[in-house]
């Protein structure tokens, strides 16, 4: 219990306090469960001196989702030493730590929560979608992504996020084999559009020729061998 008097907080201090409870609350519940009179309560003060700092509770679940943008985009910040398997599988360890950490929260992200069709909330989004894809391409090291480049790595930024949000409908997949397998799924994309454009096959025999035997993408080739035998044993199918 607190005793004593209050102390007066500033202006920012408390609009920095109001967003820090508004998360914390939304990081458990959905954001349209959670009430501005619960919020006040957490907070310690009144419903009307809310409102004095926020107008209402959308701009104030903006605010918050501003937060959770920022922090979730440097999730994917990793220094550009080592392979690059090893650092796609640390990504996604800590980006898994704010899923878990942030459930409805981060659902409300990345679906728009009471904001959707807000464009605030959708350039936030866009934001930390942008921002992920900016470090796995300095992570591949290359200036200027071909079209090919791009469309695989936005299009695993996507998978990434959809496999999160399916996640946490259950937690049916042990969290530590997803963040593996998205590794896996990454190396996959580039692989086949390896397949199909000389310049991608360059950037994917580059990549390859520094990863380790017993690394993530080590790892996908492994597995992947262990399949070769059965597949091969599968008569073709007759045309009809």
């Amino acid at each position: 219990m607190t005793t004593g008097v209050r102390r007066r907080m500033g202006v920012e201090e408390r609009r920095q306090q109001l967003i820090g409870v508004a998360l914390e609350l939304f990081s458990h519940r959905s954001p349209d469960e959670v009430s501005i009179d619960e919020i006040a309560a957490a907070a310690g003060i009144s419903r009307p001196l809310v409102y004095h700092y926020f107008p209402g509770k959308q701009s104030l679940y903006e605010a918050a989702l501003g937060r959770a943008a920022t922090e979730l985009a440097g999730r994917f910040l990793e220094p550009l030493e080592g392979p690059l398997g090893a650092r796609l599988l640390r990504v996604m360890g800590r980006f898994f730590d704010f899923v878990e950490e942030h459930g409805p929260g981060f659902s409300a992200l990345m679906r728009g929560g009471p904001s959707v069709g807000s464009s605030t909330a959708n350039a936030m989004i866009d934001g930390v979608r942008q921002a992920a894809y900016e470090q796995i391409i300095s992570h591949l090291g290359v200036q200027d992504p071909p079209a090919r480049l791009e469309l695989v790595v936005r299009s695993w930024v996507s998978l990434a996020e959809s496999t999160a949000l399916i996640w946490l409908d259950g937690r049916r997949i042990p969290r530590s084999e997803l963040e593996t397998q998205l590794v896996h799924d990454f190396a996959a994309l580039a692989a086949v559009s390896a397949a199909y454009n000389q310049e991608m096959a360059g950037v994917v025999l580059r990549v390859l020729a520094e990863e380790p035997v017993d690394g993530p993408f080590g790892d996908l080739l492994t597995r992947l061998s262990t399949l070769a035998p059965s597949v091969s044993a599968v008569p073709p199918q007759r045309r009809p």
